[in-house]
């Protein structure tokens, strides 16, 4: 232990420098998810049991389809990163890092699937 140098001891116990900017970034999409929840069940509430066609001509409009897609890739980036301070807090090496990029891949695929189906509905 004597030829250990001051920061191989600290190594792993201190700041990562990314924790005020994951703060930040975690409570502005939570703010923005507090507006977009509740408009987008008031969007989509009218349309459950609508046929198809009722479907297409509601979310051809720009409102409906917007709130719709803000919601999907707010709502899966929020997802994203608090699953990944929950995977930083409870798991270590190596399957740290592979929950992370599991759960990374995860939400942009739900997000980008998501995003087709809006798009295959409004056009």
């Amino acid at each position: 232990m004597g030829f250990m140098t001051d920061r191989k001891r600290a190594s792993g116990l201190g700041s990562a420098k990314t924790g005020t900017t994951h703060h930040w970034h975690m409570t502005i999409s939570s703010v923005a998810l507090v507006g977009l929840v509740p408009l987008f069940v008031f969007t989509v509430g009218p349309m459950l049991g609508a046929s198809h066609a009722e479907v297409v001509a509601y979310y051809s409009r720009p409102f409906p389809a917007v709130v719709a897609a803000l919601t999907f890739v707010v709502g899966f980036m929020h997802f994203k990163n608090g699953a990944q301070v929950m995977i930083e807090d409870y798991a270590q090496g190596f399957a740290r890092k592979a929950l992370i990029v599991g759960v990374t891949c995860l939400s942009w695929t739900a997000a980008a699937v998501g995003l087709f189906a809006l798009v295959r509905l409004a056009l």
